[in-house]
């Protein structure tokens, strides 16, 4: 399918949303209208791990219980991947009936909370119109960015725009780092925790000062004010479930220790050239992204002191014999290790990646033991 009949269909979609939905310019809200910022819970799913931020208008006189959902993404857009790694991938704005979207969440056991926004009928009428018409008329698409631009940031982003001023930003742990402010989304899946920390670089270590993350963005409208009172009520239960964290037999950092305690205590060289070769080809993936991807995230990632991509010359140098390469290889990647740790010593991903470091660095002393060149005495 090519990208042009792709826009068509999409169009042609969120025509379908608009007019059944959206209900256009001409349908005035009652004074019994109702607006809200609906947060869902998380799921066990990747894609689920962060929740989700949508904007519900409710009015039982004109018939309208409708929710606005910025967080669309059509699986079918050509190079998916790379355009999601790239960072071009296009989001956009759809349309749901209050119920059809509520039996979603209700269906993935997924709790619904609701904050009823404490503003004048006309600027209802001004949010709803302007959810309209950045449906319809396509501005709601947006190229997707981890932190800078998501469903929620849109949705704060719309509503600000309505309101005429800042009145919602981050007013809740603005004192912690990014790379902090997720950490507690991962209970239970610790290797999704342990890949996204490794792959992200300087920008997840900034203090958290915006608003990016569902329940980030309802713990700062229950501070937020306008027009000298609270902006939102106080946070409803639609649903709820208990969120129990899915049971693993690998998904655990058990797995990670034993496996990596096997390769140390294995002292097999086969074993350790493998292991740094594999952290190097991970190294390697960490330059392309950090070259070819617009995700700012992802940038000046000094996690590849670790995933060096000059491990992979311990291969060559072991292949032709030269072990004074392997030794002055082993001692540089030493060097790297010793900077890394004083990189990382104050993140948050510490005590994660220590496992690893320790495991490199016992390996690559091992080679450079094995590999020096020994000074014959001469009596």
């Amino acid at each position: 399918m090519n990208a042009s009949l792709l826009k068509k269909i999409i169009l042609v979609v969120l025509l379908f949303f608009s007019i059944n939905y959206s209900f256009g310019q001409n349908t005035q809200l009652s004074k019994n209208a109702k607006v809200s910022v609906i947060t869902c819970g998380t799921g066990n799913e990747s894609y689920s791990l962060f929740g989700h931020t949508a904007i519900r208008v409710q009015d039982t006189t004109s018939s309208v219980d409708v929710v606005y959902n910025y967080g669309a993404f059509d699986f079918n857009t050509p190079n998916f991947v790379m355009k999601f790694i790239k960072g071009d991938l296009q989001y956009f704005a759809v349309a749901d009936s209050y119920p059809d979207f509520i039996n979603q969440y209700q269906y993935e056991q997924r709790s619904v909370y609701e904050q009823e926004l404490n503003i004048a009928t006309p600027l209802k009428q001004k949010l709803f119109d302007n959810l309209n018409t950045s449906l319809a008329s396509g501005e709601s698409h947006y190229t997707y960015k981890f932190i800078d631009k998501n469903c929620t940031s849109m949705v704060v982003a719309i509503i600000n725009k309505t309101l005429g001023t800042a009145a919602i930003v981050k007013n809740a742990d603005t004192d912690l780092t990014y790379r902090t402010i997720l950490y507690p989304y991962f209970y239970g899946h610790f290797y999704e925790k342990l890949g996204t920390s490794i792959i992200f670089g300087t920008k997840v270590d900034q203090l958290g000062t915006q608003l990016f993350l569902p329940f980030e963005l309802l713990k700062s409208l229950k501070k937020a004010s306008f027009e000298n009172q609270p902006l939102a009520q106080e946070s409803k239960t639609i649903i709820e479930f208990k969120n129990e964290a899915p049971f693993s037999w690998w998904n655990n950092p058990y797995t990670y220790i034993l496996l990596l305690l096997f390769i140390i205590f294995l002292n097999k060289k086969s074993v350790a050239l493998f292991y740094l070769s594999f952290i190097a080809v991970i190294g390697l993936f960490f330059t392309f992204v950090g070259f070819y991807s617009s995700h700012l995230e992802l940038g000046y990632n000094y996690n590849i002191l670790l995933f060096n991509p000059t491990l992979l010359g311990l291969l060559y140098f072991y292949w032709t014999k030269n072990k004074k390469g392997i030794y002055q290889l082993a001692l540089f990647n030493l060097l790297s290790l010793v900077v890394y740790f004083f990189l990382i010593i104050n993140k948050a991903h510490l005590i994660l990646v220590l496992p690893l470091v320790v495991t490199s660095g016992i390996l690559l002393v091992r080679l450079a033991i094995q590999n020096k060149k020994r000074i014959p005495i001469v009596i």
